[in-house]
């Protein structure tokens, strides 16, 4: 680009930033959005305002819509109302759905080239929010809003989603393994599974649990790759010894930015998914997971640490830089801890250890201990039968 070009667009983009900070209307927007969405990861509330007064954009927040042409009224700025609230008309009836695949990737944009924002797991329930073509604007059991194609997941209204909620289930607990037509694991798959993938419980038989999927298909799983989720939610102790057992199951799997599966891991990814396997929801990324639990005091090292403390990593506040959690890790005893990095993979604090991580040491930043208190983490409900 050209200096003079490029001084031009400088100047213009200057002008109007301070003209929209100047702009009553676009800063009661702000106050708003600062209010009820400032993590855009997790609400939209997508609004503008043009030099007449017209508002448009998208929000699936009533409460936040409300709140601004309240204020908007209550200052005497006069507004027209042309923001869209989702989920949006063009969904009609359809504003629920449910995975439909083992692992179904959720990006950041209706693209399939787009960056992958998170996973989610076969059964899991989604609201839909919007469309564009054939993608699916979503939001996972945990807040989290991204992109999902068709083929990801099977739309349903409210009737057809509460029957599927209510439907006796089962979970798979083993890493990876396969459903099939018939009572026979030698014979012809449905699909792939992997741990926390769930279906709709039609029977037993033969040593196969009868099973549906949300599009209706039907399949066989070999009983001792799953167990019925009541039965397994019931029976769910959480501890340290579990924790550390479950993150140690996925050792040398691959990290994938977005990865929240036994297909692939990120950092947080994978500390979601050792939690996750013990009955509890995570928030999606390190830098919301670092908002969770009770902070553990490392001012002098590391010895007041448990397994199944979480670690943050990143970098830390300075005088006129934002702190910045960009990692996760697990701990799990004698100065080490787990985490998804080139793979998962077991690291040390520990000078003298010989998987010592020098780069993680000097850029830690705190500590988070959710056993004893879960603050900020969702606890997974039994489901009627």
């Amino acid at each position: 680009m050209k200096p003079t070009l490029l001084l031009i667009m400088l100047i213009l983009g200057l002008g109007w930033a301070n003209a929209q900070s100047n702009n009553p209307m676009q800063k009661a927007i702000e106050e708003v959005r600062q209010q009820y969405a400032p993590d855009r990861r997790v609400a939209i509330f997508q609004v503008e305002a043009d030099e007449k007064g017209v508002l448009t954009g998208k929000s699936n927040l009533p409460e936040a819509k409300s709140t601004l042409l309240k204020k908007l009224t209550d200052s005497g700025m006069k507004y027209q109302d042309s923001i869209q609230s989702l989920p949006a008309e063009v969904l009609g009836e359809k504003t629920y759905g449910v995975v439909n695949l083992s692992v179904a990737n959720v990006r950041s944009q209706p693209r399939d080239a787009a960056e992958l924002a998170t996973q989610a797991l076969l059964g899991m329930p989604l609201k839909v929010l919007d469309k564009d073509r054939g993608w699916y604007l979503v939001q996972t059991p945990d807040h989290y809003i991204a992109w999902l194609d068709w083929g990801g997941f099977h739309r349903m209204n409210k009737t057809e989603f509460a029957e599927w909620e209510l439907a006796e289930k089962v979970i798979v607990l083993a890493p990876y393994t396969f459903s099939y037509e018939k009572t026979d694991a030698e014979g012809q798959t449905v699909s792939d599974l992997v741990a926390g993938d769930m279906l709709k419980l039609l029977g037993e038989a033969d040593g196969f649990y009868h099973v549906k999927y949300p599009d209706g298909r039907t399949a066989y799983i070999v009983k001792s790759d799953a167990r019925p989720y009541a039965e397994w939610l019931a029976s769910l102790t959480i501890s340290e010894d579990k924790l550390v057992g479950t993150a140690k199951r996925m050792m040398g799997l691959p990290y994938l930015w977005g990865g929240t599966s036994y297909k692939g891991v990120d950092c947080s990814g994978f500390t979601k998914t050792i939690y996750l396997l013990n009955g509890w929801v995570l928030p999606r990324d390190a830098s919301q997971q670092v908002h969770s639990g009770e902070l553990v005091n490392t001012a002098r090292g590391f010895e007041n640490l448990r397994p199944g403390d979480l670690l943050f990593f990143g970098t830390k506040a300075g005088n006129e830089t934002a702190e910045k959690v960009t990692h996760v890790g697990m701990w799990i005893g004698n100065d080490e801890f787990i985490h998804a990095s080139g793979k998962v993979r077991v690291s040390s604090m520990n000078t003298d250890a010989p998987n010592y991580d020098e780069f993680e040491k000097n850029r830690f930043i705190r500590a988070k201990r959710l056993l004893g208190n879960a603050q900020g983490v969702q606890e997974l409900k039994t489901m009627s039968n």
